[in-house]
Parts: structure tokens; sequence; C-alpha cells
């Protein structure tokens, strides 16, 4: 048998694509997905909140929400300002357009400690822990996209006698 005779690639036949049935009440894999439907935003009086408390590495953030416009409002800033990197703005309002109420709710955010990723990382679990206090039918959306997840990895502290928590000095033999 030579080479010649295996068919390449390019020439061997494509099988036939199947067409998908759908059995009754069920929609077909080619089916658009519809848009989810907007949340009902349950009504606060004009001086309520739902609190909800967020933590990444080092950092705190306590997240308050009540119905408004979808203003976001960190440390007494707009989010643009607190946060000049669009990758940590769009982190922190992933919970809010995840489940669909990202212009239901304003956000206040007082944030204490660490650096920018774990305050945004923190702001975004206390935005998805106020939520799910505001709105308990949506704890299946923020638990499936890991919203209600808190990251436990924390910095390992220094050792003695090294330079860092697992850098060591230089060894000299000699």
């Amino acid at each position: 048998m030579s080479d010649s005779d295996t068919p390449t690639p390019a020439e061997a036949p494509e099988p036939a694509e199947a067409p998908v049935i759908a059995a009754e009440g069920e929609e077909s894999a080619t089916a658009v997905a519809e848009p989810r439907p907007v949340p009902v935003i349950p009504t606060l009086g004009p001086k309520e909140y739902v609190w909800g408390t967020g933590r990444r590495k080092t950092s705190v953030a306590r997240v308050r929400i009540r119905p408004g416009k979808g203003n976001i409002v960190c440390n007494n800033r707009p989010i643009d300002v607190y946060f000049p990197v669009d990758r940590h703005r769009v982190d922190i309002c992933a919970p809010l357009e995840a489940t669909n109420v990202a212009k239901g709710y304003d956000v206040w955010a007082n944030i204490n400690g660490g650096g920018i990723t774990g305050q945004a990382g923190a702001v975004r679990l206390g935005i998805a822990r106020a939520l799910l206090k505001a709105q308990p039918e949506l704890e299946e959306i923020l638990r499936h996209g890991g919203y209600l997840t808190r990251d436990s990895r924390m910095v390992e502290r220094k050792k003695y006698g090294q330079r860092k928590a697992r850098r060591r000095f230089q060894f000299s033999k000699r």
C-alpha cells in the first residue's frame, strides 16, 4: 500500500450533519436564546438599603444597594474615577449584568485595605451578597456564575531566615 492510496484530510468525505430533532416542549439546539426577563426589583423606603459584605485578599468592602438608576459609587467617588482600569469595572458590574438588573440598583461601596484588584473582587462579592438578600430568587444565577463564592487565597507570610515567603537567601557552599 502506498502513501497515495490513503486519502488526505482534504479528500476525506465529510460526514453529513444529522438534523437536531427536539422532543415536545424542548427547544432545539440551534434556536436563538431568548433574552432573560428583567426581574422585578422590590421597592424599599427612601432611607432603606440592603447591605452586603465582600472580602478578597486583604480588602474588605461594605456594599449597600437600593433601587435606583444604576449609579455605582466607591468611597464617595464615581466608579470610573476610583477604578480607572476597565477590567476592574467589568468585574464589579458582572453580578448586576448576569442578573439583568444593572440599571435597577444604585450601589454604594466603602472599601478598605489591599490593592485595586482585591478591592474590585471584594466589591463584586459584596454586590452579589446584597442582591441575594434583596432578591433570593436570583441565587441560582449568582451561584452558577461564581459570584457568591469567596476567594479564600491570601498572601503567604514571610518566614524568618528567608528573603520572602518561599524565596531563600543565596546558598554558598564555600
